[in-house]
């Protein structure tokens, strides 16, 4: 014996929100006292998950400067990309950019970052309604001397659990990439 249910139109599930590949990380410091003096550095999945290794580009700053740094993410595997950064920000409650980096490279923020620790300090520009940090924007004063080092960063997406405790744990990383960067 088949038994079979109707459904009506109340019964349809609603849309799932698709999250979108990032291929395209682009890091842009700007010289806060000298808006000419900007420094981008790229990370680029051409083929997008698997196939070739990212091309990454190394970031070379001036020792002692005070940057502003703006994180753009895109999905170029669409035609035209898609600028994911609108999409973060447009959902910044559900967002939130972490940073890690070596201890020589910047005098402030000091420390290594908060990936490891969320009391980390980063100098976030931005936030979300909630009075929370989203990270497309920060400040960075470099150290006074030459350094090199690791810089990271992870952008989390954390729908219904993002608050002033949730880690780099909580949540799907969107993007965690990481880049060299030299201090002269």
């Amino acid at each position: 014996m088949l038994f079979f249910q109707a459904c009506s139109d109340d019964d349809v599930p609603p849309i799932e929100n698709i999250e979108e590949e990032i291929t395209q990380v682009i890091l842009t410091f700007t010289n806060v006292q000298d808006a000419s003096d900007v420094v981008t550095a790229e990370w680029l999945d051409a083929d997008g998950e698997g196939g070739n290794p990212p091309v990454i580009d190394d970031v070379v700053l001036t020792a002692n400067v005070n940057y502003e740094l703006s994180v753009t993410f895109f999905n170029t595997l669409e035609n035209p990309a898609v600028n994911i950064s609108d999409e973060v920000e447009e959902e910044a409650e559900e967002h939130m950019i972490f940073f890690a980096f070596a201890d020589p490279l910047f005098q402030d923020p000091s420390g290594t970052g908060n990936v490891d620790s969320r009391s980390g300090v980063v100098n976030y520009n931005d936030t979300d309604s909630n009075g929370l940090p989203l990270g497309l924007s920060t400040d960075w004063v470099t150290s006074e001397t030459p350094a090199n080092g690791s810089f990271r960063l992870v952008l989390k997406h954390q729908p219904g659990i993002k608050s002033e405790s949730s880690t780099v744990a909580d949540g799907e990383s969107d993007a965690d990439v990481s880049f060299d960067v030299s201090v002269e």
